[in-house]
């Protein structure tokens, strides 16, 4: 399409482009042909489709500037900012100083899947967990609440929440991708399922960040935005069928390891941490389907370039995989090494470990939070 002849979605707004499934306005090369030929009907991008037809969010990818502009024009609205953060992967999906961009706005934190936690987890404990992060990141909420969208644990008593400090106002939901953020509009629209007419049509070419309205009761909209990406998730580096291998569906099972002086565990071919104390107790909490291997830290440069790839997999794709990069921790108190969109190994306090990830993945460290 040159800029002579743009075409924009009805539903949403957004430019419609042919190239990009995961950006805004994408339709279908055969879908925009068969509408050049006959404009009598309604053209949709793929997105405003599926949500007219089937009642089905789907989650688009928006760049940083995108996002920040969008994050800006929430700042001049008068609404209560629902924030979705991944539990399973919280340093990897929160948006440090989102506070500082929505302005005076109330926000309130939704911790997804909570599913794939061990059912040991004090639930308490995780919502003051989550709260004192969310403060560490600059975001003073005004409640939080884990729920499972895929579950539906707990979506009723988030709709009560939303209810309750919305005061009668707009909702935005934000989030980065990979959430779940759609999946969990999905299970409020569901669950709402006598809201007809989910796409409003008021949209000016050229204005829109392809945010969706879903009507309210009282005649105002839950506000479903695009997903920022965070180029420092392991997602990122992986291809579909090796994100789907690292991506958990099911509860996390603690694996335990009793270490002894200079042993190195690998996490497939995806990270590799070096125990520089004597002996120690780690816990590793990653997808089960991720093979542990443990050998000789003196032997693991070699190891590693013999099995990358083999037993070490993923990543099945070496040649695109970056070279790893490391980092040094020390425990103060019991805690948690977390790899963004990987999971994280739990160490006793006084615990002394290099850590090493792909080259443009964060690591980092914090509290044990099981």
């Amino acid at each position: 399409m040159t800029e002579d002849n743009e075409l924009y979605c009805i539903g949403c707004g957004a430019k419609l482009q042919t190239e990009d499934k995961d950006k805004p306005g994408f339709v279908q090369a055969s879908t925009l042909k068969k509408y050049t030929e006959d404009d009598s009907k309604e053209l949709l991008c793929k997105r405003c489709f599926r949500l007219r037809n089937y009642n089905e969010i789907t989650d688009v990818d928006v760049s940083d500037d995108d996002f920040l502009k969008l994050l800006d024009s929430i700042s001049s609205k008068d609404a209560l900012v629902v924030n979705v953060v991944d539990i399973f992967d919280y340093e990897g999906s929160v948006i440090p100083g989102l506070q500082r961009f929505v302005g005076d706005k109330k926000i309130l934190m939704v911790g997804n899947k909570v599913d794939l936690l061990p059912a040991s987890v004090n639930q308490n404990r995780l919502l003051n967990w989550l709260q004192q992060k969310s403060k560490e990141n600059g975001i003073k909420s005004v409640d939080q609440i884990m729920v499972s969208a895929v579950k539906g644990i707990n979506i009723d008593k988030l709709m009560e929440m939303i209810e309750k400090y919305r005061d009668g106002k707009d909702v935005y939901v934000v989030g980065t991708t990979n959430t779940g953020k759609s999946t969990l509009i999905n299970r409020i629209i569901s669950s709402n399922s006598d809201i007809k007419d989910l796409i409003t049509t008021s949209r000016f070419p050229g204005t829109t960040l392809d945010r969706i309205d879903i009507p309210l009761d009282d005649g105002h909209s839950l506000i479903d935005t695009p997903g920022i990406i965070h180029r420092y998730q392991l997602a990122h580096f992986l291809n579909a069928k090796d994100l789907k291998t690292v991506t958990p569906k099911k509860p996390l099972r603690p694996a335990t390891f009793q270490l002894r002086d200079g042993q190195t565990i690998f996490v497939a071919g995806l990270a590799r941490l070096d125990f520089l104390n004597e002996r120690t107790n780690v816990t590793f909490y990653v997808n089960q389907g991720l093979p542990l291997h443990r050998t000789k830290t003196v032997n693991a440069d070699e190891f590693y370039e013999k099995h990358l790839g083999d037993i070490l997999t993923p990543p099945t794709d070496i040649k695109e995989f970056p070279k790893f990069k490391s980092q040094i921790f020390s425990a103060h108190e019991k805690s948690d090494i977390v790899i963004y969109g990987l999971g994280w190994v739990t160490i006793p306090a006084g615990t002394k470990v290099k850590a090493y990830v792909p080259d443009g993945v964060h690591v980092s460290i914090r509290n044990a939070i099981i």
